[in-house]
């Protein structure tokens, strides 16, 4: 739990709102496997992009449920992909 919370707190300035990192930090170990997806996608789209938007992660991980073959995976991202949509802002 502490490992989590430490890198919670470094992904705080990197994603657009603060809204996703809270729902992540309240809801304890129940997602921590989405938290660990979230990380992923930040990642990645650092290493290509250098910028996070919530339409970024978003197609990321969309692009991640469409190329894996592991079940239990696709569960994890698909939870993911709920999850930050939930906290993404319909465009005005």
């Amino acid at each position: 739990m502490n490992q989590v919370m430490f890198q919670q707190s470094t992904f705080h300035a990197m994603l657009p709102d603060s809204g996703l990192l809270e729902y992540f930090r309240n809801s304890g170990d129940r997602f921590v496997e989405e938290f660990a997806v979230l990380q992923l996608a930040i990642n990645a789209i650092l290493v290509s992009e250098k910028h996070i938007s919530h339409k970024a992660i978003i197609l990321w991980l969309v692009k991640a449920l469409e190329t894996t073959d592991d079940v239990v995976m696709a569960d994890v991202i698909r939870q993911t992909l709920e999850i930050v949509v939930s906290y993404t802002m319909d465009d005005i």
